[in-house]
């Protein structure tokens, strides 16, 4: 018998993974998401109600993932499996146990390397040569679940924040293409995180995009490609003028911005007073 699934997200990026769902032939038994007036300037907000008409799919709005009538319904439709996908509030025990089978969220990196936050700009930063996407079932740690799966993401010294989280959005529908017979058949293989390669990283702030004339061009060369669209972007100071800068590049020998080894030179930027 095929397993009852639930689905919750506010985000363009869990919307996509729902309508590959459909697309694949697969079907949802419950819709979760936060009540409309509720994140209304989240990055990517989306709302539910056409797909849910269209599917004639249960919708659930709600305010926080973790109360009563949350557990009431997933009890009351039998949830199997719930899929946590771009969902900001931590799920507490209460709701990781209350499906029959527990729940599923993703991360974007290779687990158990990078656990954390900022996964995007940190791994531009890091100069990674590599990343992906990992599905796993969640538990009361941090990132620290059983793995479902993986899909690589190769990463060059020319890759922007903006290129990488494109890629990590493909490789969310890619994944839950890759493994929804096995889900909806009970037949995952879960494998465990391996506790000797784990790393964790720090969420970021955007005062930490700041150039700083310390920094070699490699150094800021990676930093204004890590944290532009959609984050924040990096900057530098020039009298009371913040120089905010979505592109840019590096000369050994001439620029706008001295660094310790050349200089920056702003393409895309703004001057804000």
């Amino acid at each position: 018998m095929n397993k009852k699934i639930a689905f919750a997200t506010c985000v363009q990026l869990g919307l996509s993974c729902i309508e590959e769902i459909y697309r694949i032939g697969g079907r949802l038994n419950l819709l979760i998401t936060l009540n409309d007036g509720k994140a209304k300037n989240k990055s990517g907000r989306v709302y539910l109600d056409e797909i849910a008409d269209r599917e004639n799919v249960p919708l659930l709005k709600i305010n926080n993932i973790n109360d009563s009538e949350v557990l009431n319904t997933l009890k009351k439709h039998e949830i199997d499996w719930l899929f946590i996908i771009g969902w900001s509030q931590i799920a507490k025990k209460e709701v990781l146990k209350t499906p029959n089978k527990g729940c599923i969220g993703m991360h974007p990196t290779l687990l158990p390397v990078g656990r954390g936050r900022a996964s995007i700009p940190w791994a531009i930063i890091k100069g990674l040569k590599h990343t992906g996407v990992t599905m796993f079932k969640l538990d009361e740690g941090v990132d620290t679940g059983e793995i479902i799966g993986q899909s690589v993401i190769e990463i060059n010294n020319t890759m922007t924040a903006t290129d990488l989280y494109e890629k990590v959005d493909r490789m969310h529908v890619e994944l839950i293409s890759r493994h929804w017979q096995d889900i909806v058949n009970d037949k995952l293989i879960l494998t465990k995180q391996d506790e000797l390669k784990a790393t964790e990283w720090s969420g970021r702030k955007p005062e930490d995009g700041e150039l700083l004339r310390t920094m070699t061009m490699d150094e800021a060369d990676k930093l204004v490609r890590a944290v532009t669209h959609p984050y924040p972007g990096a900057f530098y100071k020039d009298g009371d003028k913040v120089i905010r800068i979505w592109s840019a590049k590096v000369n050994a020998k001439q620029g706008e911005f001295k660094l310790s080894d050349g200089y920056l030179i702003p393409i895309d930027f703004k001057i804000e007073e």
